[in-house]
Parts: structure tokens; sequence; C-alpha cells
């Protein structure tokens, strides 16, 4: 447990102190709006770059391990969508973000260092693996689900959302760009390889700032069914069917499906924020489902680190 909340502490810092510098007014909300414009068109990007030019192949292709995780995404996302289009009556676009919430987990500020913790050297190769390439697709995904889901579109409309959101959309540019960088064998160095990673290191915490002030705009209160269900959705639907099909269904080696059930195990990530701060949809549930997902997570990763026989 106090591993955990060593972990999870710096997270909850960097919420706090985004939330207090909007409380004592030293940040406003327009620089809230810079801040997370910031981000998803500069920050996210060179971070989603760096790691696909950069990686190495591992001549690893674990067919069970991919069904496993991404069948996991895949129902959270559903099952996230259907309630809030249902339930709650949000409209296509809001469901698609309360959808991407359910299912993109946390992998970099907390991910990483609890499953290191918990397998060591073995779990590198199965989390890195995946890690490479989680992020730039769930994030394509998103955003092109969210991109066509606006009402009355026909279909040439939708062609010319989905070909916009293709050739014009920072994270899709930076997935294309990265893959043609890893193709033709440009791997960055020097200056340039310094100045992606000095971009990419401030992804993280000033996205964490910027969930800050959204909590100080938005605030806890008020939309809490979709916290709830989006919480319930991350911390234990996804990581629960990742751990039937691993474990039982596929028969995934131990510690590569332990992995995976934890990685689906964190709490939601702050890109769902960026996202929805983005299209202007759905902040507050997913600024709130964010640290509502974070804090739980302490009792919920708990849980399935004894059911996984770690602790």
């Amino acid at each position: 447990m106090s591993g955990l909340l060593t972990i999870l502490l710096p997270t909850f810092g960097l919420i706090g102190l985004g939330y207090a510098a909007a409380q004592a007014r030293l940040l406003t909300e327009r620089a809230s709006d810079g801040l997370t414009e910031y981000i998803f068109v500069i920050a996210i990007p060179a971070l989603i770059f760096s790691t696909i030019a950069s990686s190495h192949p591992s001549g690893e292709n674990p067919w069970g391990y991919w069904i496993s995780y991404f069948s996991g995404v895949a129902v959270a996302w559903i099952s996230a969508i259907i309630t809030a289009r249902r339930v709650f009556g949000r409209n296509k676009q809001t469901a698609a973000i309360h959808g991407f919430a359910a299912a993109q987990s946390n992998t970099v500020l907390v991910g990483v260092p609890v499953i290191l913790n918990a397998y060591g050297n073995q779990g590198a190769t199965p989390l890195f693996l995946l890690l490479a390439i989680h992020l730039p697709i769930m994030m394509t995904v998103a955003s092109i689900l969210i991109e066509t889901s606006v009402t009355g579109t026909g279909r040439i409309d939708l062609v010319k959302r989905l070909a916009k959101t293709i050739f014009t959309h920072p994270i899709v540019l930076a997935l294309i760009a990265g893959y043609l960088a890893k193709v033709t064998a440009f791997a960055p160095s020097g200056q340039i390889k310094d100045v992606l990673d000095t971009l990419a290191a401030t992804a993280s915490p000033c996205a964490l700032i910027s969930m800050g002030l959204a909590l100080k705009r938005y605030g806890l209160k008020g939309d809490v069914g979709p916290v709830l269900s989006i919480s319930f959705q991350k911390l234990l639907v996804h990581p629960f069917i990742v751990w039937v099909l691993a474990f039982h269904v596929l028969h995934v080696q131990p510690v590569w499906a332990g992995v995976a059930v934890l990685f689906a195990a964190m709490p939601s990530g702050v890109n769902a924020y960026l996202i929805a701060a983005r299209y202007k949809s759905g902040e507050r549930a997913t600024s709130a489902a964010i640290a509502l997902s974070t804090a739980l997570s302490i009792f919920t990763v708990s849980l399935w680190l004894w059911v996984l026989g770690v602790v």
C-alpha cells in the first residue's frame, strides 16, 4: 500500500498544484485553454513521434496478448458508450469520450512503475511492447470516432471529415511521421532529439496541471453517475475481461498475462481529459473520473495484485 501511495501521490500533487493555482487565480481559464492546446498540438505529438521513431522491434508477436488486452479495451469502451447514451442521455460525441476515458489507461505515470515493481525485468518486454502502441492506437481511434460522430453527417461528409482528421489531426500526423521515420531508419539524434525529448517530457506534468485547472473549473460535483460508471468500467470491467481471456481462454504466458491485466487495471489516463477539452465535450465527467479512478486505484490495483498472486 505504501508503495502505491508513493507512486500515486506525485500524480495528485501535480493535479493539486493546478487546482491551487486556479483557486488562487494565478492561472486563468484562458491559460488553461492555452495549456491544453499546447499539450494536444505539440507535447503529445512529440511524445508519440519520438517513441515510435526510436523504438526497436522486439521480435515478439504474441497474438493472445494483443487479443486479450484490446478485447478488454473494446468491451469497456463499448459498454461505457452504451451506458452514456442509454442511461445518461449523452450525445454521440460525449459518449465516445466517456468510452475513451473508460478504456484509456494511465500508463506512464502509474502503469510503468507499478508493473515493473510487480514483475521486474521479466515484465519489461511485454510492458514496453504494449506501451509503444497503446497511446497511438487509442488516441487515433478516439479522434476518428469523435470527429465522425457529428449528427446529420451523410456518407460524403463523413468521408470528408475522416480524411480531414487523418491529414490534419496532430496525433494522427505524429503517428504517421513516427512510422515513416522508423521505416526509413531516421532516428532523431543530436539537437533534434534533445528538442523532441524536452517537448515530450512536458506532456505528462503539463497535462496533470491542466487537469487540476479543469477540476477547479468544473468541480467534482455533478455528473456523479457518469463518473462512477467510467471508473467502474476502467478499474474492474477492463482488467476482468483481460484476466479471463489471458489466463482462462487464450492461456497467455503468465508474466505476459499479468502485465496485460495490470496495464488494464490502471486508472483513466489524463489523455481522456485532453480529448474532452479539445472538443469541449464531457470535460466535467472526464476530469472527475480521472481523479476518482486514480484515488480508487490504490485499492483496486492492490486487489488485482492479489488476484495475480504478486502480493
